[in-house]
């Protein structure tokens, strides 16, 4: 079962004629991976201070498949569907009502603050284990 994070498009998001800006939707998306981490149980801030690791996206593969305007309500899906020692895979799609607007599939990689790579920790591993797609 996938994550739902809901939001609005406000006048910031679109361009002049009212329909969401492009690079908006990797937003949207940024926020429905951020709520589904903290409904995981896990705490960035604990994360980085506690364990000295962090997150940070290495590849987006996005497919823009209709518009979504001014005022429309947005359903974000977030799904873990690969989990590694030190890389996450999710899938998420963005819907406007039934109809799908916009699908990514991102790429996640575990740092530590400086910037080089880094295994999750053991217990975070569990965790985010929980969410993995069964499907």
């Amino acid at each position: 079962m996938p994550h739902i994070h809901e939001l609005r498009v406000y006048y910031e998001d679109t361009d002049m004629a009212g329909i969401v800006y492009y690079a908006n939707y990797l937003k949207f998306i940024e926020r429905g991976r951020s709520e589904w981490i903290r409904a995981m149980g896990v705490d960035q801030n604990a994360l980085r201070d506690d364990f000295g690791r962090v997150f940070a996206v290495r590849r987006v593969e996005a497919d823009y498949l209709a518009s979504a305007r001014l005022d429309d309500v947005l359903r974000v899906e977030t799904r873990l569907s690969e989990l590694r020692g030190a890389r996450f895979v999710m899938d998420q799609r963005i819907f406007c009502g039934e109809r799908l607007l916009f699908t990514a599939q991102v790429t996640v990689v575990v740092m530590t603050p400086d910037g080089r790579p880094a295994r999750l920790p053991t217990g975070l591993r569990a965790q985010l284990e929980a969410g993995l797609a069964k499907d």
